[in-house]
């Protein structure tokens, strides 16, 4: 009887963690400012030599469906993957995609990012992302700069090519020929490089998400943690329940 009751308890949870995790959704946003945030100049995603915000983005979730009520409806920090587009001052529906699945559209990029490379930003973020650059501030300068190389590192995956090792990621370099590629300035390169270097697959992973718009800024987001838990938690019932089977 006592395991019936943890297992049915397990089942509620689980049904309601489902209710919140589904594969696709939207989000309602809006941009209202920068929690740590500087300014580099980038060669990249169809700007050449433009000097750009690098850091947190600071966006209103005012309302959500599907995968998109993952976030509460409040202010929430994210980070631009999209370098040719504005970020959205009214309030826009996004769609709520996989890492994989961005950018939208595809017209630059040839194709979304792939597998490979939201594997290398979920890592990125897991060993490095910083909470405390995230609200209102105030910021120190090392906390803008840290964020700003963040960007660096992210728009380096994103643009380049994949490089046969972590070892050759360069943000200081345009790696790709043609029109794809990145490269930047005015910010703390070896920082963004050496973190960039350190993805060996064995670091810590963020579950993260991207919000897309065909027309405005595409952003790359942290799953909070509680709806992480609730996630991973269907594979934890799922696996318990196997075992149970193979012991009867």
């Amino acid at each position: 009887m006592k395991t019936q009751i943890i297992l049915l308890s397990a089942i509620i949870i689980t049904t309601t963690c489902i209710a919140r995790a589904v594969p696709v959704g939207t989000v309602d946003i809006a941009h209202t400012g920068y929690g740590a945030i500087g300014q580099l100049k980038v060669w990249g995603g169809g700007l050449y030599g433009s000097r750009v915000y690098g850091g947190v983005y600071t966006l209103d979730k005012t309302d959500g469906t599907g995968q998109g009520n993952i976030w509460p409806d409040e202010m929430l920090g994210a980070f631009c993957i999209e370098l040719s587009e504005g970020a959205p001052k009214k309030t826009s529906e996004y769609d709520v995609v996989m890492p994989e699945e961005t950018q939208k559209p595809t017209d630059f990029l040839g194709d979304h990012i792939g597998l490979d490379k939201a594997e290398y930003l979920s890592e990125l973020w897991g060993r490095f992302f910083d909470k405390n650059w995230l609200g209102d501030g105030p910021f120190t300068y090392s906390q803008k700069r840290n964020a700003e190389a963040f960007s660096a590192a992210i728009w380096e995956i994103v643009y380049e090519k994949l490089p046969e090792s972590p070892a050759d990621w360069n943000v200081k370099f345009d790696g790709t020929y043609g029109s794809l590629g990145f490269k930047c300035s005015e910010t703390d390169t070896s920082l963004a490089n050496s973190w960039l270097h350190a993805l060996d697959g064995t670091g810590p992973k963020a579950e993260l998400r991207a919000f897309v718009y065909d027309g405005k800024q595409d952003y790359l987001v942290e799953v909070p943690e509680p709806a992480t838990i609730c996630i991973l938690g269907l594979g934890t019932l799922v696996l318990f329940r196997k075992r149970k089977t193979k012991c009867n």
